[in-house]
């Protein structure tokens, strides 16, 4: 709704307005209740075609972000949360909070950054906000900030594993891998969310990897693949595990089974390219 006609409902609500402050007769109320119901559905009206283009330009965003995904795919866990359940309040967080979940499934990280912090400003100490923030932050690459808000959840919820594996994934990206380790084999021993777990195992063949601990990788992603055959993610990485310790011919093999199981994924193309580069007499990258 543009402006202009923002300020035309406007107008004639304050007309309308004004016209029922004054003393009427039959026939000037018999006038102003048609008014009353033509602005009601006009308004109506455009609240459904606002809705409906609202409903398309989240398919924009879902086309956008597999388009930033196939050009830049991210090992970030994928944010899939479930929509908050939130309580009335008469100090507005809960609006807050549904918007910063709102901002956050669009991938508006900024957006929903600001609307959970103030949600949280209204309501500290709120877990639910504060693992929302948590993902806005680490999604949005501010590592330190992400690290600050998931640590508030799990002193408040010790078993919340998918906040432990997130704080897991940002140890791993700061280089610090023994903290990495603890929270992911944590996460592992809690086996209390099917999402957590799958990604622990995948974090933690990733550390490996980083240490060059090539067999213990293995481990880890072959046990990822057993959890969840559809990451494609985790043949890239199993087959990087296996070339670097030497084991060419499983790596091939690897990155082709990543291929055939999803040609359309950006993981699964990135098998085919890297199985290219191999075959060709180059070498995989090393991070």
């Amino acid at each position: 709704m543009s402006d202009e006609t923002l300020a035309t409902y406007k107008s004639r609500f304050a007309d309308i307005d004004a016209q029922l402050d004054a003393t009427l007769g039959e026939s000037d109320r018999m006038k102003v209740k048609g008014e009353i119901i033509t602005l009601f559905r006009s308004v109506e009206q455009q609240v459904t075609d606002l809705s409906a283009l609202k409903d398309d330009i989240k398919g924009l965003v879902d086309k956008f972000k597999a388009q930033q995904t196939a050009a830049s795919p991210s090992l970030a866990p994928q944010f899939t949360g479930d929509r908050p359940v939130v309580h009335a309040d008469h100090i507005g967080a809960s609006t807050f909070m549904e918007k910063g979940w709102s901002r956050l499934s669009l991938g508006d990280y900024d957006g929903a950054e600001a609307a959970l912090t103030k949600a949280i400003a209204l309501s500290p100490g709120d877990p639910q906000s504060e693992a929302l923030l948590g993902w806005a932050q680490m999604l949005n690459e501010k590592y330190d900030d992400a690290m600050m808000s998931f640590q508030k959840v799990l002193m408040r919820e010790p078993q919340n594993a998918l906040a432990r594996i997130n704080v897991g994934y940002i140890c791993l990206k700061k280089g610090i891998f023994g903290e990495s380790i603890e929270h992911l084999s944590k996460a592992i021993r809690l086996d209390n969310d099917k999402k957590a777990t799958l990604y622990a195992h995948f974090y933690l063949g990733l550390v490996y990897l980083e240490r060059e601990m090539y067999e213990d990788a293995e481990t880890f992603f072959q046990k990822t693949l057993v959890l969840g055959p559809n990451l494609i993610e985790a043949y890239y990485e199993l087959g990087r595990s296996y070339w670097f310790n030497e084991q060419t011919e499983d790596a091939k093999e690897t990155w082709k089974r990543g291929f055939a199981t999803n040609k359309f994924n950006p993981w699964g193309k990135r098998c085919a390219e890297l199985l290219a580069v191999v075959e060709a007499g180059g070498q995989p990258p090393k991070n």
